[in-house]
């Protein structure tokens, strides 16, 4: 397969060059079965597991029995805390639980492109060739959202995924409370964040440092 060419922009919006993507990376094949088990193993792994519940040991009081064993006519009880009773104890609740679970690499890498194609075949991938504020304003960076010509009207919450090599503290201000806008690094990219977002920018550095680690 021959590499793909996407055009290079610059913070005005204005295509300055090109770049051809690695094939071993973008050759265009999107693996469902290994999206699916990223996606699950990274949702599992968000999961806090504090869900509790008490037993009948658990529940205070019910020390005492409330009646005699025999003579009395009713059914035999020891405890006012067990599960049938009201204020009881629950049977087979949930308790705190680890539910995360290590994924092998190649699988998390495989999906990782997968979701990188994905994005490409949407058109919805835009390459920038660095992205650097000398201070700190949220003003500049939401223009230069503007320049690439996406439609901020229609992107809502957390849709535009920006993958960087590096970022240093004006940037990482000027972005806080863009409420559009998800900010990443290149090393710690995953899929989910890829399919979650409608537009996916990365810079050229970014580009790089992704492709060099989904090759090893």
């Amino acid at each position: 397969m021959e590499p793909i060419t996407l055009p290079v922009y610059n913070t005005e919006g204005k295509e300055i060059d090109t770049v051809k993507l690695d094939s071993s990376v973008f050759d265009g094949n999107i693996n469902l079965a290994a999206i699916y088990q990223a996606v699950t193993a990274f949702r599992a792994n968000q999961r806090k597991g504090l869900a509790a519940t008490k037993t009948r040991g658990e529940v205070s009081g019910g020390g005492k029995k409330p009646w005699k064993q025999k003579g009395t006519g009713r059914a035999r009880v020891g405890s006012t805390r067990s599960p049938l009773w009201r204020h009881g104890g629950v049977v087979f609740g949930p308790h705190p639980r680890n539910f995360s679970y290590v994924l092998p690499a190649k699988i998390k890498n495989l999906a990782l492109k997968s979701g990188l194609n994905s994005k490409l075949k949407e058109n919805n991938l835009l390459i920038l060739e660095n992205l650097k504020v000398e201070k700190p304003k949220t003003k500049e960076v939401v223009k230069i959202f503007s320049n690439l010509k996406i439609d901020l009207k229609k992107i809502k919450a957390n849709n535009v995924l920006l993958i960087l090599d590096k970022i240093d503290e004006n940037l990482k201000r000027s972005v806080r409370n863009i409420d559009f806008l998800n900010t990443g690094l290149s090393r710690q990219a995953n899929v989910y964040e890829v399919l979650h977002c409608r537009k996916l920018v990365i810079t050229r550095d970014g580009l790089a440092e992704l492709t060099k680690r989904l090759k090893q």
